[in-house]
């Protein structure tokens, strides 16, 4: 499993957004990019700090994925029929630390990856502890015994800041269905995401 080695909230400063929407977010109050001299630190991108930095704010956004499986995401996305953008959020959508995250099962990703990697979670009915797997329509993932107990998970259920979308069907408070893989327009992103632009990115 990846380890973060930096502040996860050290993201948000360095884009100036609230990429998750939690309302502690230090952007909220300090808005300047990190470091003793972030408040001088603005100036016009280029086009490939551009794209640069609308690759970093998505693969931030899903937690601890690394370079590597970020841009083998994105290899598999071009390879498929259809927009490549659109390709990749959805196999980033279909990650189990996702779905656990969509379902409100851990009020952060990185809290739902956790929840996996200890064996909280089954997809139709056998543990997983694979924080990456690709989860197909119509599986149905749960929160074991154990984790509907977990204060973290009680916690994630009670937020007024996100709500279940409609290609995860809630069947109750411990069990959901992947009805479909989402398109753009589809994800709860808290701020604008351009896939376009890391397409770009990495197809120079």
């Amino acid at each position: 499993m990846s380890k973060r080695k930096s502040a996860k909230y050290k993201l948000d400063r360095r884009m100036g957004e609230n990429i998750w929407g939690r309302p502690k977010s230090p952007v909220n109050t300090r808005p300047n990019p990190p470091g003793q001299h972030g408040a001088r630190r603005k100036g016009k991108l280029s086009d490939y700090g551009i794209q640069l930095r609308a690759k970093q704010k998505l693969k931030g956004y899903y937690g601890d994925v690394t370079e590597k499986q970020f841009k083998r995401t994105y290899q598999e996305a071009s390879q498929m029929k259809g927009d490549t953008g659109q390709n990749l959020i959805g196999l980033l959508e279909q990650r189990l630390d996702m779905v656990v995250y969509r379902a409100k099962f851990a009020p952060t990703i990185f809290a739902a990856r956790q929840i996996v990697s200890h064996g909280h979670i089954y997809v139709n009915g056998v543990k997983c502890n694979i924080a990456s797997r690709r989860i197909k329509v119509g599986d149905v993932i749960a929160l074991g015994s154990k984790a509907k107990e977990m204060a973290l998970v009680i916690e994630a259920q009670a937020l007024p800041e996100r709500e279940i979308p409609d290609y995860v069907a809630n069947d109750g408070t411990d069990k959901v269905t992947f009805v479909r893989v989402p398109t753009l327009d589809e994800v709860p992103y808290p701020v604008k995401m351009e896939p376009n632009l890391v397409v770009e990115f990495y197809s120079r």
